[in-house]
């Protein structure tokens, strides 16, 4: 009798685990499939090898920017970037971001040296608010990219006080504020105390994107809030959005940070929960102006979303929109961006494709 429960527990696990690795298995095979099926140049798609990890869509003033900064190690170009740069719009933030991130990079590639324009941009400009905010804002990625390591507090903490600096330099800007949001979550501010913070940001910028954006993580369930307070967040964001806001859009950003690892719900990605929240980006991306800087942003998630629907048409209308940059979440979750991007590009062609579909008759 004990050899007999013993017989059909192995068979119900293996109803489990086998129907399992056979959707991981076939998930490999048709993304496999999708490069074979297509070319991406026939699509105007450009090649992995030529994608952007740096930004989400194009700034080509940022980028001519960078590229004078990495070659010259000069700061000043970066300074009047920000500068011009109007401290209320979202742009300035992605450019903060940008900037601290190749500074980030550089010191990884090369340890000691890489990074040198941000380093003398703050001895040489200590009352630059754009240098104190990079600076932060620095730190910060340099800490979340090792919380293991004994020096996470300490360089938060520093950070906290270059956010101070930036703060003090530039009182109407958000940014700085923005920064400290990183602060919050590595350091485990008391909701209290974040409310306080978010406070400050909604004075400044209400209807900021990249602001919900960055507070949404510290709702989330991986850092100091659940799924339920971070849904909330989004949902009352949503509700209260202004016209023309990406506000709409922030719930599929909820979604997506507390979709189950495991999926073992049969048609997810159709249900009512993610279908709406793929509406309300859908009515944030068309009301909101084209060039909205964190437009981007919702587009690639937006693809993630529809991709693992099946709703293959709607994701290449967004795939033209954006193709030829991927830096932005989900695919910088991964160690290579530009290959999970193009992954999910080959298998909403190939479902085209396989729906009859050419590159004659792309939607517009």
């Amino acid at each position: 009798m004990e050899f007999l429960f013993i017989l059909m527990g192995l068979l119900m696990i293996g109803m489990v685990i086998v129907p399992m690795l056979r959707r991981r298995r076939g998930g490999k095979e048709a993304m496999a499939g999708a490069r074979r099926v297509s070319d991406p140049g026939e699509y105007g798609f450009l090649p992995v090898e030529r994608l952007d990890v740096r930004l989400p869509g194009p700034d080509e003033e940022l980028v001519a920017t960078l590229a004078e900064v990495t070659s010259s190690q000069d700061w000043r170009p970066v300074s009047r970037l920000l500068a011009h740069t109007d401290a209320s719009s979202e742009l300035r933030w992605q450019r903060v971001q940008t900037l601290a991130g190749a500074a980030v990079h550089e010191l990884a590639i090369n340890p000691g040296q890489g990074g040198v324009w941000l380093r003398t941009w703050r001895v040489e400009a200590p009352k630059d608010p754009g240098g104190a905010a990079v600076h932060a804002e620095f730190l910060v990625r340099q800490a979340l990219r090792d919380s293991g390591s004994e020096d996470f507090t300490m360089i938060l903490e520093e950070a906290r006080t270059v956010c101070g600096e930036a703060a003090l330099l530039a009182p109407g800007d958000p940014v700085p504020y923005l920064v400290e949001l990183g602060i919050a979550r590595g350091l485990g501010y008391r909701q209290a105390d974040f409310e306080e913070l978010w406070a400050k940001i909604r004075d400044r910028a209400p209807a900021h994107m990249g602001a919900h954006l960055a507070a949404l993580h510290y709702w989330c369930e991986k850092w100091h809030g659940s799924k339920e307070l971070a849904d909330a967040f989004a949902q009352q964001a949503a509700a209260g959005a202004p016209d023309k806001s990406l506000l709409p859009a922030l719930p599929l950003f909820a979604v997506f940070e507390h979709l189950p690892e495991a999926n073992l719900v049969q048609g997810l990605y159709r249900g009512v929960v993610v279908t709406r929240a793929i509406e309300g980006a859908q009515y944030a991306l068309l009301h909101a102006p084209a060039d909205h800087p964190v437009a981007p942003h919702v587009r690639h998630l937006l693809i993630w979303f529809l991709v693992r629907a099946e709703r293959y048409a709607e994701a290449i209308v967004q795939l033209r929109l954006v193709d030829g940059h991927v830096g932005a979440v989900p695919w910088s979750y991964g160690p290579d961006p530009a290959e999970a991007y193009a992954s999910y590009r080959a298998t909403a062609v190939a479902g085209w494709e396989g729906a009859g579909g050419t590159p004659a008759t792309l939607p517009q």
